[in-house]
């Protein structure tokens, strides 16, 4: 059964009894004409009813919108009895009706039994006098009604008119409730206003407080209006948005954060030349609106300038002896690095404003450069930073980059100086030799500046474009070729060589560290996984054949790892590895004592070479066949180590006589000599000596002496030159299992350099000429008759 005939079977409604509609979101004034929609069952039941019966409708609004069912609880007390005007029926749940406030009632209590919401009220009745009181209010409110209808843009005139024809102040009064913009529940409270005189009063109020905003509105579109040209019209509505939180006093946070970097400035300590330019940039940043593309470029170069370290703290006082116990602590051997470093540290504790020298550690990978460094810092009590110049190809990367460029940033000097936040703390400028220059500029040349004691004092980086003094800053570099820095940067720079470690310092610092580290790494305990010590010389011998000891640490991961997976099963509790374990867990030995087998035979001698990464042996073989006199060289050779193959030859031809070498075996033959490894490119003059035996045996066939391995630069004259990379050599040798070294005499100066363990294990043969090469090398083996002559 619909609504319409339900109507009709129900009673009427008792005297002071009428139909509700709660509504969301709309308080109706009386007279006023107001249309409203409504879906819910019981409201459109309610809303029917009035339309059939003619009945008075209630309308009442709701202490909380989102309830879907009130009840008494959830309407407010004071409601508007209305008529309904006009009825709109539609095919959808909505019910649309225009209804006319008639007057006020009072919620008394609801009566059940309807489709619909139904109260018994009390209708609230207007004075039936005016006040002058509420005459003189209705006066000044249809002044203010008419002065804010001349505000709004567009308000029509007809309403003007309505208002001035309205003679009753109450009745005034609700007219201009009704057409002000205000929300919901202020509404509410001038409807339950009773008192003609108050609720005149409160709306006198509002209208105040709208008129004052609307002016101050049009104030500030006019004065905006003027500010802004043609280029700034998008930023519109966000000055007009500051100018109104300015003259409410809710400025945004622009001049807060200004008062901030102002109190920053101050604090850093710059210099006076410096905190003026920092101030310049300060009050253009003032004046410049926030919106601009170049404010938070401003903005962030302030910010660097603010977070820089200006001052240099106060030196702290330098222990030397503690300096000491930190750095025999961190590091095993290096015995000339340790002792360059304590000096640097007394000379420092004596005086402290004295330019910080710049040391350039140079060696092979994995000998603890890096480390050094912060060993350095540790024993300073100073920060320590590190600067990655391995593939920098940029002068800007060093120097920074002008702020007129988009996504500008200082140097990483200066990125570096930030990190550390002090200016006198250990920088490392680590591979200072993989620098490369570019179509952008030279990046070493950049650095000449920096590492000038005399010049750093005013480093200027491009986008501080302010002095920057660094004469504080201890500046060490590290380097695996010092040939390939450039000598103008060599020149500054206080160069200390890191050779390779013995197999005994390998072992020492695999006891002391490696293994500690590596098993605090795969979370081991001390008591679950041991090394033994034969096992640590196995993995150093037979596994690793490196200058540094990073391979050795990952073999030792290794080892840990597997421990790791039996204590994490549960399999075992603890777990002992010693040498004859290291097959099953790291394979078969990488590396062997080759030298006997490949210089057992004649034609083959072993030679000492040096390399980027360490010290290495190389083995120069050479062979004859019939041919027509050629030599052949193979293995890679640069153009030195070819001619000095030449040369070898050469000599041993000049020398064929002396070594009782018939002549008919240098006819009809051709010479190879080969250097195996020949992916790899070999060059240097210090071969000669190898080469010559290497032939020298061929031709008397007499093998070399298969624990032995020389080194050396020969001239035509078969004297024997000096060469370089001693030390390192000397360790390759070693670990290689060679018991004899053949060394020119004028290297002997350079093994003051090599270990003491080394020395003793290893026999010196010193060469003034390749005379003496022959003797130790081939002496042994001569046999009477065979026509072979020592000279």
């Amino acid at each position: 059964m619909d609504i319409e005939n339900k109507d009709a079977q129900l009673p009427a409604l008792p005297e002071g009894v009428i139909a509700l509609v709660p509504m969301r979101n709309v308080v109706l004034f009386p007279h006023a004409l107001v249309p409203i929609s409504v879906g819910r069952p019981p409201s459109v039941a309610a809303l029917q009813h009035a339309k059939n019966t003619g009945a008075m409708l209630g309308i009442v609004l709701q202490r909380d919108e989102q309830v879907d069912e009130p009840g008494r609880e959830a309407l407010f007390d004071v409601g508007t009895t209305a008529k309904v005007v006009q009825y709109v029926d539609s095919d959808g749940q909505l019910r649309h009706a225009l209804c006319q406030g008639v007057g006020r009632f009072r919620i008394e209590a609801l009566v059940p039994g309807y489709p619909f919401l139904a109260a018994r009220v009390q209708f609230i009745q207007e004075p039936a006098e005016v006040s002058m009181q509420a005459e003189a209010l209705g006066l000044q409110l249809r002044e203010r009604a008419a002065e804010i209808l001349s505000l709004l843009p567009g308000a029509p005139a007809e309403l003007a008119q309505t208002l001035q024809a309205v003679k009753s102040p109450s009745h005034l009064a609700d007219v201009v409730a009704s057409l002000l913009d205000s929300e919901a529940s202020d509404k509410q409270m001038l409807l339950e206003m009773a008192s003609p005189e108050e609720r005149l009063q409160k709306l006198l109020q509002m209208l105040s407080h709208r008129i004052e905003v609307l002016r101050l509105s049009q104030e500030i579109g006019a004065r905006t209006k003027e500010q802004i040209d043609d280029t700034q019209r998008k930023y519109m509505l966000r000055a007009q948005l500051k100018a109104i939180q300015k003259e409410l006093g809710e400025e945004d946070g622009s001049s807060e954060d200004a008062a901030q970097l102002g109190e920053l400035i101050t604090k850093a300590g710059m210099p006076a030349e410096v905190e003026a330019q920092a101030r310049k940039e300060m009050a253009r940043l003032q004046r410049m609106p926030d919106a601009s593309s170049e404010y938070s470029m401003l903005r962030t170069y302030l910010e660097w300038m603010t977070e820089l370290p200006w001052t240099v703290p106060a030196a702290s006082p330098i222990d030397l002896a503690e300096a000491r116990r930190i750095l025999e602590a961190d590091h095993y051997g290096l015995e000339r690095i340790k002792q360059r470093i304590v000096e640097y540290l007394a000379v420092q504790k004596l005086n402290p404003q004295g330019r910080a020298p710049i040391l350039c550690f140079v060696g092979p990978p994995g000998v603890g450069k890096t480390s050094l460094g912060q060993s350095i810092a540790h024993a300073l009590g100073r920060p320590f930073v590190r600067v990655s110049l391995g593939g920098v190809h940029d002068e800007a990367e060093i120097r920074g980059h002008r702020r007129t460029y988009i996504g500008a940033m200082p140097g990483m000097i200066v990125q570096s100086l930030r990190k550390a936040g002090a200016r006198h703390c250990v920088m490392m400028l680590d591979e200072v030799d993989k620098l490369s220059p570019s179509a952008h500029g030279d990046p070493s040349a950049a650095l000449l500046e920096v590492l000038d004691p005399e010049q750093n004092a005013t480093f200027r980086d491009s986008y501080l474009g302010v002095p920057f003094d660094l004469s504080r800053v201890v500046f060490v570099a590290t380097a695996n070729v010092i040939d390939h820095v450039p000598a103008p940067m060599r020149d500054r720079m206080e160069v200390i060589e890191l050779p390779g470690y013995t197999q005994e310092e390998k072992l020492q610092i695999a006891q002391r560290y490696l293994v500690r580290r590596q098993r605090e790494a795969n979370g081991l305990q001390a008591d679950q996984c041991e090394l033994t010590p034969e096992a640590l010389r196995a993995v150093v011998a037979d596994y690793t054949r490196e200058a540094g000891v990073r391979q050795l640490e990952r073999e030792i991961g290794r080892v840990m790892r597997h421990a790791a997976v039996q204590i994490a099963d549960g399999s075992k509790a603890q777990v002992r590895v010693d040498a004859g374990d290291l097959d099953a867990i790291l394979g078969p030995a990488k590396f062997e004592h080759e030298t006997a087998l490949r210089s057992s035979v004649p034609g083959v001698a072993t030679g000492l070479a040096w390399t980027p990464v360490g010290g290495d042996i190389l083995f120069i073989e050479a062979s004859r066949m019939a041919g027509s006199g050629r030599l052949i060289l193979t293995g890679q050779l640069g153009d030195v180590m070819k001619e000095s193959a030449q040369a070898a030859l050469t000599l041993v031809k000049s020398l064929a006589s002396t070594l009782r070498i018939p002549a008919e075996r240098f006819e009809g033959i051709d010479i190879h000599v080969h250097v195996p490894a020949g992916a790899i490119p070999k060059d240097g003059p210090s071969a000669g000596v190898a080469m010559f035996i290497a032939l020298a045996s061929l031709f008397t066939d007499h093998a070399v002496h298969h624990d032995m391995a020389m080194t050396g630069e020969i001239s035509l004259r078969g004297l024997v030159l000096p060469v370089g990379g001693i030390k390192e050599k000397v360790l390759a040798a070693q670990r290689a299992g060679v018991r004899t070294v053949l060394l020119p005499r004028r290297n002997e100066k350079d093994l003051r350099d090599v270990p003491e363990s080394t020395r003793q294990a290893l026999t010196f043969v010193w060469l003034d000429h390749v005379d003496d090469a022959i003797r130790a090398a081939l002496g042994d083996s001569a046999r009477s008759g065979d026509g072979f002559v020592l000279v």
